[in-house]
């Protein structure tokens, strides 16, 4: 086991706060991403039969994980760091609500891909939470050398805390 594999567990398991969206579910919002998805499904603006089951309009199923968004009047650290020749634009980790992982910083990062359990349709009007956690972090030797794979898993609740949607994010890691 490696130095940094050592000075990498203890995040493993530690979660963030919850944090809710600065914005309810909303059905301007809805209609932008049906239409980006290219899938204007009735199921989405209006009630019909197709959600009358679930109490009317519902989201695109995976519209929660876009909702988080800079609210108004927060520093945009894009713009903060603008004339910073040394930030590379990585915020993922502050996306999340986690803690950035010290021992790798100033290594890239590259994405892993996601895996996405669907449970509900959240509903217009909806008040949505995520809390993510650091799930795994392992380190593989590769032949262009050493990555880690950094694997977040988030989960999105209505007000209610039913669950509708958890996300396994897995970052790649490098020098």
């Amino acid at each position: 086991m490696s130095a940094l594999s050592e000075a990498l567990k203890p995040y493993i398991g530690m979660e963030s706060h919850t944090d809710t969206a600065c914005d309810v579910v909303e059905r301007g919002a809805v209609r932008r991403y049906a239409q980006a998805i290219m899938n204007e499904d009735p199921i989405f603006s209006v009630d019909c039969e197709n959600n009358k089951r679930y109490g009317g309009p519902v989201t695109p199923p995976f519209f929660p994980t876009h909702l988080f968004r800079r609210p108004f009047g927060v520093p945009d650290p894009i713009q903060n760091n603008a004339h910073d020749p040394d930030f590379d634009g990585i915020v993922a980790a502050t996306i999340s609500g986690l803690p950035e992982l010290e021992p790798l910083k100033g290594y890239a990062l590259l994405n892993g891909g996601s895996e996405l359990e669907f449970y509900r349709y959240p509903l217009h009007g909806e008040t949505i939470s995520m809390k993510s956690r650091y799930a795994d972090i392992v380190e593989k030797q590769t032949s262009k050398g050493l990555i880690i794979l950094v694997v977040i898993e988030s989960e999105y609740r209505n007000e209610n805390n039913d669950l509708l949607i958890r996300v396994r994010r897995t970052q790649i890691r490098r020098k």
